[in-house]
């Protein structure tokens, strides 16, 4: 599947002070493997997407589940790049 912008993230949480990551939260049939491609969201520096932010992505098809993934990458006028965050 692709990013629509028809569905982007919500930002629900703003980092505090001038430098603290956001959370975002992303609900999509895509696979965490989809979502992790270069410039998935397509309009991230749009949405004002930040280098460091969190994006909690569930997959809302079977099989159903919950990642969360770390800004990596946002081009100027242009698309975000989300990993996979390691959770221990």
């Amino acid at each position: 599947m692709a990013y629509s912008t028809a569905n982007p993230p919500v930002k629900v949480a703003s980092g505090v002070g001038s430098g603290g990551p956001s959370l975002w939260i992303y609900n999509s049939a895509d696979v965490h493997t989809d979502v992790d491609a270069a410039d998935y969201f397509t309009n991230g520096d749009a949405l004002g997407m930040k280098v460091n932010d969190h994006v909690q992505v569930a997959q809302t098809v079977s099989p159903f589940g919950v990642t969360l993934h770390l800004v990596t990458a946002v081009t100027s006028g242009g698309a975000a790049t989300v990993g996979s965050a390691l959770l221990s």
